[in-house]
């Protein structure tokens, strides 16, 4: 599986034109600003239709203007090709030609992976951020639990909604009624959600435990999984015990959506005292457990895209790095003009240099 090439309009600062990538090695060279994330992000775009720099589709375009779009072409066993509009504040999704109902379709043509700054939210940033990098890497390979992800979500935004009313006087009926109804998908698809968080964080730890131990030297790191329904109790109970606080507040105060994440070290949280280049190593190591664990379950192997991930590493830490690479079909990388980024060059390596939103050769 290869992208052969990537075409835009109006995306950001990249010159509106066909760029040709199917090799398997592709290295964008060049200043910063000057397009290379860019490039990543049409890529990935594609892949999700989402961007993984913002939430906001509207400052994907390029400035001035309102619309844009992003399309692959896929050399694999259907040459599948992917196009992605973005029109009067609408984004349509084609695949082969054909109108998408549901962007979970993009996730079975092409596996895309990337490494990027972003990534350090996820040892930084919130609880929900690292709950999201493992729903994502669930989601690669399980479509079956991002269905009941979404009907979870589903339920969690009415079940908020009926308790927000009960707070702000505004509800019609009988609340504990309507949570009543409520509350058997709720512990339903939780259920089934945890179950599966469960079993696969065992298998993730495994993989990005041997990672990190092979590239720092520190042994006995673990992805540790903290539910907000502790496992063996009554489900049922749980809820009954905490209506009255989910009304008092209203917001549902316990299920999956505030399970925890962990990265431990002898039990204890290792963020809290990691250094900034633990941290940094401990987000990029993420990115390749997260492929290693998508080839290991369906035999696959991913689109990498890596952006300015080597920058910050010093010269042993580069070689460890790269001697523990995930298998991949294709990755993409950006480097700056005066990284030696020849010494990692292939044979078949396409190399772009990028100046201004264009891409030489």
């Amino acid at each position: 599986m290869l992208i052969s090439f990537l075409r835009t309009a109006s995306f950001r600062n990249i010159d509106d034109k066909e760029t040709e990538t199917g090799y398997k090695d592709v290295f964008l060279v060049g200043e910063n600003g000057q397009g290379k994330t860019n490039f990543l992000e049409a890529l990935y775009f594609c892949a999700y239709a989402s961007s993984f720099r913002t939430a906001r589709d509207t400052e994907i375009a390029r400035n001035g203007e309102k619309e844009f779009s992003a399309e692959v072409k896929i050399k694999n066993s259907l040459n599948d090709s992917i196009l992605i509009k973005y029109e009067k504040g609408k984004k349509n999704i084609f695949i082969n030609g054909k109108k998408a109902e549901d962007r979970k379709e993009l996730l079975s043509i092409a596996p895309t992976i990337v490494f990027c700054h972003e990534d350090m939210e996820f040892i930084n940033g919130s609880p929900e951020r690292r709950r999201w990098f493992f729903d994502q890497t669930l989601s690669l390979y399980d479509p079956v639990y991002l269905e009941d992800l979404r009907r979870y979500r589903h339920v969690l935004k009415t079940r908020n909604t009926v308790l927000k009313d009960y707070c702000n006087n505004n509800l019609s009926g009988n609340v504990h009624q309507i949570l009543d109804a409520l509350d058997p998908q709720y512990e339903v698809y939780g259920q089934k959600l945890m179950e599966k968080r469960e079993k696969s964080v065992k298998q993730f730890s495994d993989i990005f435990c041997s990672l990190y131990e092979e590239v720092s030297g520190i042994t006995g790191i673990t992805v540790q999984y903290n539910q907000s329904w502790k496992k063996g109790k009554d489900i049922n109970s749980i809820l009954k015990d905490k209506r009255a606080s989910d009304m008092e507040c209203g917001i549902s105060l316990s299920g999956p959506h505030r399970d925890r994440y962990i990265f431990a070290h002898n039990d204890a949280d290792f963020t809290v005292k990691a250094s900034t280049g633990q941290k940094r190593l401990l987000a990029l190591l993420l990115r390749a457990a997260q492929s290693r664990s998508f080839s290991q379950m369906t035999g696959l192997n991913p689109i990498l895209l890596l952006d300015d991930v080597l920058l910050e590493m010093d010269g042993e830490k580069r070689r460890k790095f790269l001697s523990v690479m995930p298998l991949y079909d294709q990755a993409f990388y950006t480097f700056l003009p005066d990284e030696p980024f020849q010494r990692y060059q292939k044979k078949d390596t396409l190399v772009y240099n990028v100046k201004g939103g264009k891409f030489l050769k």
